[in-house]
């Protein structure tokens, strides 16, 4: 198995394992850089992302089945917000389908209702989609619809701080064969400064990333970077390949640390 390129079952096709995030700042240049590095999962919001609205829009023109589009409506309580959600994206992004529309944030702005599943599982027969996906904060819900869900991919917190996936959701994946996407790989930069008291190295953003990537229930993981110079530098730090031993083993301690010091590695 490659550390960098994986076959995704669920997705139906093989990706770079780093996926990009493009509300965090990156630029016209930075994005299509990224493509051209080998990044060919593109994770889309509306928020903080209209400069990059026609870089995608080219890319997609030029290469349709190169790219895997995650995407989805900000608001999905009712299947009508799901549908139209999903063919306003379709309308501003030119394209005739999204590889995966998400039930963003569920729970708290989506909802896993009949009705919802009936407008996903038609707009997937009408091949305005191809996958199923889903975010979702609430580990031991997600761990259930894990085991048993028409959802075809989680997008997951899953962290040196946060490991907690590890109790509550990936040992449920032996059920099906749902995808994960881990993200806020550097707890939202917590992990890239060292926490009171602590004397030894302090984690990079690639060693969160590597982290992420060194567990193997985690398909990939998306990264935001602000310019293409993080970008660069990631992508330099993913050619170490996976922890060794003694890494994993500082970075779970540092984790920890950063959490909060005394709790359990698989408690947060």
């Amino acid at each position: 198995m490659s550390f960098h390129r994986r076959h995704v079952p669920a997705l139906g096709r093989e990706v770079f394992r780093l996926g990009l995030a493009c509300n965090y700042g990156i630029d016209a240049r930075g994005f299509d850089e990224a493509l051209e590095r080998g990044i060919d999962y593109v994770f889309w919001t509306s928020m903080r992302t209209g400069h990059l609205k026609e870089p995608l829009r080219d890319a997609l023109r030029r290469d349709r089945q190169k790219l895997v589009v995650a995407a989805g409506p900000t608001i999905a309580w009712f299947a009508g917000n799901v549908r139209r959600g999903c063919e306003k994206l379709l309308r501003e992004l030119g394209t005739d389908y999204i590889d995966v529309l998400h039930l963003f944030w569920l729970g708290k702005t989506s909802a896993l209702t009949e009705g919802t599943v009936d407008a996903l599982r038609a707009l997937k027969e009408e091949g305005k989609i191809r996958a199923i996906g889903t975010s979702i904060h609430d580990r031991v819900r997600a761990g259930k619809l894990v085991a048993d869900s028409p959802i075809d991919l989680f997008m997951i917190r899953y962290n040196a701080a946060h490991p907690g996936a590890e109790r509550d959701v990936f040992p449920h994946l032996a059920r099906r064969k749902p995808a994960i996407v881990a993200y806020t790989a550097t707890s939202w930069r917590k992990l890239l400064k060292a926490p009171r008291g602590w004397t030894g190295p302090v984690m990079t953003a690639g060693d969160c990333y590597r982290f992420d990537l060194s567990n193997p229930h985690v398909d990939l993981t998306l990264t935001g970077p602000a310019n293409a110079e993080q970008l660069r530098e990631t992508l330099a730090a993913l050619e170490k390949g996976p922890l060794t031993p003694d890494e994993e083993a500082w970075m779970r301690a540092f984790g920890q640390r950063v959490h909060g010091g005394r709790a359990s590695p698989a408690a947060a």
